[in-house]
């Protein structure tokens, strides 16, 4: 069934409450985090279903407390409402209970069919902040409360959350290297490649609807794209030699890639139809792991040409080159953050490979994992988490953690090793 989204409700309040920006300014005494009470769900059906309840309060203090906006926490309505009116909810008690803002939420799911309405409040005025309703199929419950998790963070914030938003990585959990896509919280994944080979370095599109990867399912390793509405896996690039790594600049018209068909592995962008390949680099050391800028006039990259790998910058048009990284012998996967303040890449130090992210003029070099061995840094939309594949004994997989390496969570749930994830735009 197609997905029908109605907005309800989007109300602004004058006074202390909004901002002239247009966001919520809802702030807590001293300097304390907010703290939100996510109440469990109201059923309208004679039949309540606990699992639906719990599934929509779990979603939504999961997405909020990895947000590191506010502190969420599930909590039973008691007595529970009749319905969500104004006066139905206790805004003393949630008040008393240390809480600044509530999140209330009513459902129906009759014959496969969900209809739900969420509501978010702010506990010391008693105004209703946001509101959506959402109808749909009974599956799309869980879409659902990442969504309104998300328009909770546009009321809070001024931008949008990305709770709604996927992971794809690869995965060997077959025994062969195939990519995988997943809710950014590794729920429903489900394989894109099936050629029981190997496939490697999957890169979504700006759009979000396609994602470049290498793979070796015609010996060579080749560039493909494939959409995710199809099937079909078009080869992009079929050079001889290495076609790894791909890139998509911001605005999607380009790709860069490190190619070998001229002997060592330089970076080169292409058409997004793989026509024109224009060299960057020049250098007979290996250059690869290109990462555009969010604003498409630099490219970080992976270069060994000092003898260790390290990550240099330059223009887009390969000129201007100049070394980024100046500490550890090891540094690689660079990956640029869509907001342009930070460039989060891969080190190997004595406890390991871990996660650092650095400004792009090479200050505030800082590591952000301990633990295990790390690789593959990507970022969210907006750039306030990051995921990476981890090695670790509390178990490998992908990982999710806040840009300041707070909350490190694993997210996937394949059965084998789980690593190179890269975070889509939408």
């Amino acid at each position: 069934m197609k997905l029908l989204l109605f907005v309800l409700l989007l109300l602004v309040f004058p006074g202390t409450l909004y901002a002239q920006s247009g966001y919520v300014e809802v702030t807590a005494s001293g300097n304390r985090q907010l703290k939100l009470a996510v109440a469990s769900p109201h059923s309208l059906d004679a039949t309540p279903d606990p699992g639906s309840a719990k599934l929509v309060s779990d979603v939504i203090t999961f997405d909020l407390n990895m947000s590191g906006v506010v502190q969420a926490e599930s909590r039973m309505q008691q007595p529970p409402p009749v319905n969500l009116s104004l006066a139905d909810a206790d805004f003393a008690l949630w008040q008393s209970a240390g809480f600044d803002l509530l999140v209330l939420s009513e459902y129906s799911l009759k014959g496969g069919q969900l209809t739900i309405e969420y509501r978010l409040y702010d506990v010391t005025t008693h105004k209703l902040v946001t509101a959506k309703r959402y109808l749909g199929a009974a599956k799309d419950l869980r879409r659902f409360s990442h969504s309104f998790a998300d328009e909770i963070l546009r009321a809070l914030t001024g931008v949008k959350g990305v709770f709604t938003t996927r992971i794809a990585y690869v995965s060997a959990q077959t025994g062969n290297k195939e990519i995988y896509i997943m809710d950014w919280d590794g729920h429903n994944p489900l394989p894109l490649t099936r050629n029981r080979s190997i496939n490697l370095n999957p890169d979504f599109s700006p759009d979000g609807r396609q994602i470049l990867f290498t793979s070796y399912k015609r010996g060579n390793p080749d560039l493909f794209l494939r959409s995710l509405s199809h099937t079909a896996e078009i080869a992009i690039s079929t050079r001889k030699g290495l076609n790894i790594t791909p890139s998509w600049s911001p605005d999607g018209n380009k790709i860069a890639l490190a190619l070998s068909k001229d002997g060592d592995a330089e970076i080169y962008t292409l058409n997004k139809d793989g026509s024109h390949p224009t060299r960057l680099t020049i250098n007979p050391a290996l250059d690869l792991y290109p990462t555009w800028s969010p604003d498409g006039t630099q490219i970080a990259f992976l270069s060994d040409r000092l003898g260790n790998p390290q990550i240099f910058v330059m223009n887009s048009d390969g000129s201007n080159v100049r070394r980024l990284t100046t500490t550890g012998n090891y540094n690689v996967n660079p990956r640029w953050s869509p907001n342009g303040n930070r460039i989060a890449y891969s080190r190997m130090t004595s406890g390991g490979f871990n996660i650092f992210t650095i400004a792009p003029d090479g200050s505030a070099d800082t590591q952000l994992t301990f633990d295990g061995n790390n690789e593959n840094p990507s970022w969210s939309a907006d750039s306030r988490l990051i995921c990476f594949s981890s090695k670790r004994s509390s178990g490998n997989g992908v990982y999710v953690m806040r840009a300041d390496g707070s909350g490190q969570t694993k997210v996937s749930r394949g059965k084998g090793m789980d690593f190179q994830p890269v975070w889509s735009t939408h």
